[in-house]
């Protein structure tokens, strides 16, 4: 199949809320390049040695992003333009122009590997991918080994980040687990390997069940404490009835905010009477939508967390 790479010039502050829009136009291909220095956390957190010299910061990042052939690209750029006319409100977004760098016939699906390093999530946690050798770990360190194929979900994005952190805080040995979005699978596994007593994973996209179940079985996790099931648990009545209601005590979703808006209507009746419900996904600037969906739906919010542009909220039932 061929591809054709586009580079759209903006800005490091608005990289974020460009790559979320991008997400929700369904482009899933995306490159950023910029200059920001990398800290000496990150570093450690990635196990390099060597900081590469990127130059001085001058606050310009170039955003690139594959459109097949089999797609129409002009709608595609067209909403891509309109969505960046309406961020303008939001953040300066630089000069907004997109280019055709190059058309590819290359395994570039798979070519983001090389740069992909073990990296710390939490002060005890690393995920590896799993072509990757870890040479340092501490004795009490839990290694997730994650290759998320196709499926969303390395693991290192600040949205995962928050979740593992909400379960790493309330994961508890009698906790079933209920993972909205699954994606790689790898909310899921670092909730079993913390300790949850099984957990089912869904996810809309039949590709992410394979590599669930693949990851699952790379870290020892058997199909007994994790099963996994395709479809929208927001309106497919089949599958909400099979994911089971008031049986979950805790449900992870990080999805986007457009998603988690509805999801939270109907999530409720999955839950046990005091579970908790975790979300991250949400640009910041979609927090106060996100926050009166999950209010209104029967939810009190008892934590909320961000990182960078990304929020997370910790709700009880």
């Amino acid at each position: 199949m061929k591809w054709t790479k586009f580079s759209l010039e903006t800005t490091t502050q608005a990289v974020d809320l460009v790559s979320n829009l991008l997400d929700e136009l369904g482009i899933e291909s995306i490159e950023i390049e910029d200059k920001v220095p990398i800290t000496e956390e990150e570093v450690k957190a990635m196990f390099i040695d060597i900081v590469p010299d990127l130059g001085v910061d001058d606050g310009t990042a170039t955003v690139n992003f594959y459109i097949s052939d089999e797609e129409d690209k002009e709608d595609i750029l067209s909403r891509v333009k309109e969505g960046l006319v309406e961020l303008a409100d939001f953040v300066e977004v630089g000069n907004m122009e997109i280019t055709v760098s190059e058309t590819e016939d290359t395994d570039w699906i798979n070519n983001w590997k090389q740069y992909w390093k073990p990296f710390r999530v939490a002060d005890d946690i690393i995920i590896k991918p799993t072509w990757e050798t870890l040479e340092e770990k501490n004795e009490n360190d839990l290694v997730i080994e994650i290759d998320p194929g196709t499926a969303f979900g390395t693991g290192s994005h600040e949205t995962t980040r928050l979740c593992i952190l909400g379960l790493r805080k309330h994961i508890t040995d009698d906790t079933v687990l209920l993972d909205v979005g699954s994606g790689s699978g790898i909310l899921s596994i670092i909730g079993l390997k913390l300790g949850a007593k099984s957990a089912l994973g869904t996810d809309i996209d039949p590709n992410a069940i394979v590599a669930m179940y693949d990851n699952a079985n790379v870290n020892g996790i058997t199909e007994k404490e994790f099963a996994v099931k395709t479809g929208n648990i927001i309106d497919d009545k089949t599958l909400q009835e099979e994911v089971g209601m008031e049986k979950y005590d805790i449900v992870v979703a990080n999805i986007l905010a457009d998603v988690i808006i509805p999801l939270s209507a109907e999530i409720g009746q999955h839950l046990k009477k005091g579970g908790l419900y975790i979300t991250s996904g949400i640009i910041d600037m979609k927090r106060d939508e996100v926050k009166e969906a999950i209010e209104k739906n029967g939810f009190t919010i008892i934590e909320e967390n961000k990182m960078g542009e990304w929020v997370s909220f910790v709700a009880r039932k």
